[in-house]
């Protein structure tokens, strides 16, 4: 009787409010729905990011490590060290199945194919490079619920004159062709600086542009639309389905595996690239996708390289509260105040963002950073992201590969100054002087892979 109740207020707020409203109103009611799964009576409030307000997020160093220690990547859950490759392996699918649990989510088994087709083939310029450009559409199968349909959208971008097969980064952003009548969907924010896809292409790489929102809505209502909504037929989800952020990173998955039909692009070195929440997608694909060669990580913030355990700008709660559409629902219990099991914290929850960055080892791993002054905010814990990749480090040294090139203490490892680049491992560190963007690190990550790469 409530969700009839409710089916019927959302059509009244469909006939007579804006669009924002209904937003807003869907996502609670999925929020609330959760929560009613799992038996949880209240969360915590998330702090605020105004300086001036009584809950403002904390910005204190020394207040910031209420949970200092992070769960170890090279320690299995019972406790047994992690010292070889094939331990590793073992070890790994134990990370990954806590993280899909309690963080992320699972991609159901039912979800349907894909049939990539191309739109259009144009021949243009990126600067002064000839490109060949083409605009895709995947079209999912949606025989099984007619009702929705999920269209998902792509442009692959070439250098035209290449000898070979070419190194191809794929980038969440609006799918547009390049033109020299558009302003470059790719074009940083930061004054002066050549526009990313200039700076690919010059390189002699190809990109391609992914629209995430294609694939799923980046808000709560779009929980049962989107490749979500299909896989559940239009019905709300449940504590470990799926939510946007692994939903982004199945998407670019499937962008792969369309890119290893294209003759032109090196299969062995496709890279996988995102900025802010889509910093956090970049991060979770190259995770969890063992055939990406690499990735640029930037300014993810919470949910992505910012450990949970960090009391420093954004927070559990933060997701929890207002962006749980980002996570599974299970990831609500860890800002839980008053519920059937009790109480939790970001303590309990049995993985970390240490182990995320962790599962990328001994791949090309690359975070990027800008500073507060300039707009990429406190918030994001840009301290907390350098203890993660430090301690991470550990599980690229086991694999062979090397690291930031210190200890894997991260206790006590300084962050290096803004500027100064780590780049002569697999895993690399740079906080640019920019803001909320990675164009100031674009040439220095072309410049960082091709070296591995043997370009």
């Amino acid at each position: 009787m409530r969700l009839k109740w409710a089916n019927l207020l959302l059509l009244f707020l469909g006939l007579n409010a804006d669009a924002q409203t209904v937003v807003n109103f869907t996502s609670m009611q999925d929020k609330e729905n959760m929560m009613s799964q799992l038996g949880i009576k209240t969360l915590r409030p998330g702090a605020s990011g105004d300086d001036k307000s009584p809950n403002r997020a904390n910005s204190d160093q020394a207040l910031a490590n209420p949970y200092p220690n992070y769960p170890d990547a090279l320690l299995f859950n019972n406790k047994t060290p992690v010292r070889t490759l094939e331990q590793w392996n073992k070890r790994r699918a134990e990370i990954v199945e806590d993280f899909e649990r309690e963080v992320y989510g699972r991609v159901p088994k039912n979800v349907p194919k894909i049939n990539w087709k191309v739109k259009v083939t144009d021949r243009e310029f990126v600067g002064f490079s000839p490109v060949i450009a083409k605009q895709l559409v995947g079209q999912v199968d949606n025989s099984a619920f007619p009702l929705l349909s999920v269209n998902i959208a792509m442009t692959l971008v070439l250098p035209a004159n290449a000898k070979g097969a070419v190194p191809v980064l794929i980038m969440f952003g609006q799918s547009a062709l390049p033109a020299p009548a558009q302003p470059n969907p790719l074009a940083p924010r930061a004054a002066g600086d050549p526009p990313t896809a200039e700076q690919l292409i010059a390189a002699g790489w190809g990109y391609a542009l992914l629209d995430p929102n294609s694939i799923q809505a980046d808000n709560g209502a779009g929980l049962t639309k989107g490749i979500i909504g299909l896989t559940n037929m239009g019905q709300p989800r449940k504590p470990e389905d799926w939510g946007a952020l692994r939903a982004w990173a199945w998407g670019a998955s499937q962008a792969l595996d369309y890119l290893y039909t294209e003759p032109m692009v090196n299969q062995k070195q496709v890279g996988i690239e995102g900025v802010s929440r889509f910093g956090k997608a970049a991060l979770l694909t190259m995770a969890l996708d063992q055939r990406f060669a690499m990735g640029l990580i930037a300014s993810s913030g919470q949910g992505g390289t910012k450990p949970n355990r960090r009391n420093f700008g954004e927070s559990v709660e933060n997701l929890a509260g207002g962006s749980h559409y980002w996570m599974a629902g299970n990831y609500l219990k860890y800002a839980t105040e008053e519920a059937s099991f009790g109480r939790k914290t970001a303590n309990d929850i049995p993985v970390e963002s240490n182990q995320l960055i962790a599962l990328c080892a001994p791949r090309l791993t690359f975070i990027s950073h800008g500073i507060p002054a300039m707009g990429d905010a406190n918030w994001l814990d840009h301290q907390g992201s350098y203890m993660a990749a430090v301690s991470a480090g550990a599980v690229f040294k086991l694999l062979g590969a090397k690291d930031l090139g210190v200890s894997n203490d991260y206790k006590t490892e300084k962050m290096p100054a803004v500027n100064v680049g780590i780049l002569d491992g697999q895993l690399a560190w740079r906080q640019h002087d920019g803001g909320h963007t990675d164009a100031p690190n674009i040439k220095y990550f072309i410049q960082w892979a091709n070296k591995f790469l043997g370009k």
